[in-house]
């Protein structure tokens, strides 16, 4: 995140606490990654492997949330600088959030395991591909607070909640036709569904991204609102 700032040590904290919260996205990004691979190749072991993942997701929860207490307490921020710490807090909770959806994904492929193969795992696969890409993109945008690259993520969770419901309705039509699919697909429809939750917290994260550049909160607001508006840095 390229930033300038007159207080070189304030400037050195405001990268550091940046580059923590990309960190711990990332690592929220490769929990959700393996949580999907568990599941198509039916893999217990990764699974499990994910679940462990999420403790040290929750720790960086805890250090994020203290140093951005630290820096309020200790610097008093004004302006630009207040704005990115508050949105550093809220993007702590929606990643941290994103790493639960994962473990619960990874706690499914348990349960799948125990049931016969699912023909659709190629497209729910296909799905996560889009979700993580999409996901990817709102952390890339916040790294280097690229604004149009935060509208394009917004503007994209259509394709996730399209996504969804196709798969959602495919799984529902499967098991009225063969009451034997029903358990297996209630667990799909549930792993589908906590993939489009990811990718509203992506959107939050984007969404945010923009609040952080622009001083504008386009939170439950269409995209042409988006157009102006700026307090500047």
């Amino acid at each position: 995140m390229q930033r300038r700032h007159t207080d070189s040590a304030f400037e050195a904290e405001l990268s550091e606490l940046c580059e923590r919260l990309v960190l711990m996205a990332e690592r929220a990004a490769v929990m959700v990654e393996t949580s999907v691979s568990a599941l198509v190749a039916r893999d217990t072991i990764q699974a499990r492997q994910t679940l462990a993942l999420d403790a040290r997701v929750n720790r960086d929860e805890l250090e994020l949330d203290e140093m951005c207490l630290l820096l309020l307490a200790k610097r008093q921020p004004m302006a630009s600088d207040l704005r990115l710490i508050a949105v550093v807090l809220k993007l702590v909770t929606d990643i941290e959030r994103i790493a639960d959806l994962a473990k619960n994904v990874a706690e499914r492929v348990l349960d799948l395991n125990a049931e016969p193969p699912v023909r659709e795992m190629e497209d729910v696969a296909q799905m996560c591909a889009l979700v993580l890409e999409i996901y990817r993109e709102s952390i890339a945008a916040f790294a280097t607070l690229d604004v149009a690259k935060a509208r394009t993520v917004i503007e994209r969770d259509d394709e996730i909640d399209e996504a969804y419901h196709t798969l959602f309705r495919s799984m529902l039509l499967q098991m009225v036709s063969d009451a034997a699919t029903v358990e297996r697909g209630i667990h799909v429809q549930s792993v589908v569904k906590y993939l489009e939750r990811i990718g509203d917290h992506a959107t939050n994260l984007a969404e945010h991204v923009i609040f952080v550049a622009e001083g504008l909160d386009v939170r439950h607001r269409g995209l042409a609102s988006q157009e102006g508006g700026s307090d500047g840095q």
